[in-house]
């Protein structure tokens, strides 16, 4: 509606009259840099007759926003800003990739097209509700079936009707990480006024719970796995060193040194899907892990047959081959995903329920058994923070340890009492509450004959008033007479005192004897 009068004159923006009597301000903000657009930001003024001073109020107030550059500059999509996340993203290219495949699978089918300022505290609740329900995310329709595999086959019974299965609470928390680091960086960009993301609860994370083979089990897994010699090997530094599979895999023989016994570990090597590529560690960092001469040992055997083989194919065992490989030449690395099914093969035919990254758990559990400090346990597994992750996650609970810790506060703690405490006796010799105390005096008196045998204690109405103290209190003063032996009478009769006393012990403690 055109402007009218000095004052609107000075307004930046327009006040616009709807059919519902409301007014609706518009305030320009600019150009959207991605889409190329007008920006506006407005505001819906309830009908009233203080409507148009209201909407004069906020055109100002929304231009004071843009001024202060505290408004969205853009009106992108969720899927937008999750693009431009993950493009300035600086993670491993493995972080990445799993980051953009919990983008694509559970989050841009859902909330993608949302403008990413109008995604808010529910919608987000929404989400992580669905991912609990089930993670393919099923219309809830009948007929539905969980196929063994996406090509076209034929169904056998592997395939089985649908039943609906969440993520974990750590795949929801992955998620929420990717949301809440996308939303940070909206803001930094202005593409968000807000972040809801910080106002939403993370899912808990699951609670460590190692659990490494025993020694005996590690024993049988080491005799199973020598059957082939250089599987054998890979199984037995992966016991000894802690190394993660995907560092065993990029190991070469450049970073082993065998005469001073000195492992460096560098690089890994990482899958995802078909494709398999070099990396940094998971940490992005070197280290060097000492060797045992049994290990040193294993590793210079384990050399002699890769250059015997390289011999019979006449070349020489190049100093950068991998150390494990099943290439004659030791050029190619071995997959990750196929070292953890062959273990698992192993473990199954034992009967031993692990997996290969227990190893792992079995290194640090062990060491920190033999009374290794935690930080070297930490700097052999390539773990940062001192230790922190090393104690939390990879020490199992050692009952050998546990044992010795047991029995050294056992020595330094007190003796314990062998002879069961009376509540009664205890109330008699050391009273602690309001009725104790009164049953004490009350026995004083009778002792003393301020209360004369065949008597008749004061009335429960009577004691409460005197005292201050409720009549539930002083019944259950007189319950604890009773058990003393000095008074009879049942609950509701006037307490009377016995006509005779003796002692409840030998030290001078006085009790009543039954009429």
């Amino acid at each position: 509606m055109p402007r009218s009068g000095s004052r609107r004159k000075r307004l930046r923006g327009g006040i616009e009259k709807l059919p519902s009597g409301a007014l609706r301000v518009s305030v320009y903000a600019g150009t959207d840099p991605i889409s190329g657009r007008r920006l506006d930001l407005r505001e819906t003024i309830p009908p009233g007759p203080n409507a148009q001073a209201e909407a004069e109020k906020a055109a100002r107030r929304l231009a004071a926003q843009i001024d202060e550059r505290r408004h969205p500059t853009t009106n992108a999509t969720l899927d937008q800003l999750l693009d431009r996340y993950l493009e300035t993203l600086d993670v491993a290219e493995t972080t990445r990739r799993m980051y953009a495949k919990y983008a694509e699978k559970h989050i841009r089918s859902f909330v993608g097209r949302l403008k990413a300022g109008a995604v808010d505290v529910e919608t987000l609740d929404s989400l992580y509700a669905e991912l609990r329900r089930c993670r393919s995310h099923c219309d809830r329709s009948r007929g539905l079936v969980d196929h063994r595999t996406p090509r076209e086959h034929e169904c056998d019974d592997r395939c089985r009707p649908h039943r609906c299965r969440g993520l974990s609470s750590t795949t929801i928390r992955h998620i929420h990480f990717v949301l809440r680091g996308a939303f940070e960086k909206g803001v930094r960009w202005r593409w968000v006024s807000q972040n809801p993301v910080q106002l939403v609860d993370a899912p808990r994370a699951k609670a460590p719970d190692p659990r490494p083979p025993t020694p005996e089990e590690a024993a049988r897994i080491v005799e199973e796995a020598w059957q082939d010699p250089d599987w054998g090997t890979l199984v037995w530094l992966t016991m000894t060193t802690g190394a993660r599979r995907g560092e065993l895999c990029g190991l070469r023989w450049s970073h082993v040194d065998l005469t001073n016994g000195v492992l460096a570990i560098r690089r890994a090597i990482a899958q995802h899907g078909t494709e398999r590529f070099e990396k940094e560690t998971k940490t992005r960092q070197q280290r060097r892990v000492a060797l045992d001469p049994e290990t040193v040992k294993a590793l210079t055997e384990h050399f002699e047959r890769a250059a015997a083989r390289c011999e019979a194919l006449g070349v020489a065992l190049a100093r950068d081959a991998f150390v494990f490989s099943l290439a004659p030449d030791s050029s190619r690395p071995l997959v990750p995903s196929s070292v953890s099914q062959r273990y698992s093969r192993l473990a199954k035919r034992l009967g031993i329920e692990t997996h290969l990254h227990c190893l792992r758990h079995y290194s640090a559990t062990e060491l920190i058994a033999a009374g290794v400090d935690v930080r070297t346990v930490a700097g052999r597994l390539g773990h940062s923070g001192g230790g922190v992750t090393t104690l939390r996650v990879y020490a199992a609970w050692l009952a050998e340890a546990d044992q010795r810790a047991s029995a050294s506060l056992a020595q330094r703690g007190p003796a314990r009492p062998t002879t069961p405490v009376d509540e009664a006796e205890r109330a008699l010799r050391r009273p602690r509450s309001p009725r104790e105390r009164l049953a004490v005096e009350l026995r004083e008196k009778i002792l003393n004959g301020d209360y004369l045998a065949g008597s008749h204690l004061p009335g429960v109405k009577t004691l409460a008033a005197d005292r201050d103290l409720s009549p539930s209190t002083v019944k259950r003063t007189f319950e604890l007479l009773r058990e003393w032996g000095l008074i009879s009478g049942a609950e509701g009769e006037r307490a009377r005192v016995r006509t005779s006393a003796r002692p409840l012990g030998g030290d001078g403690t006085a009790g009543a004897a039954a009429q």
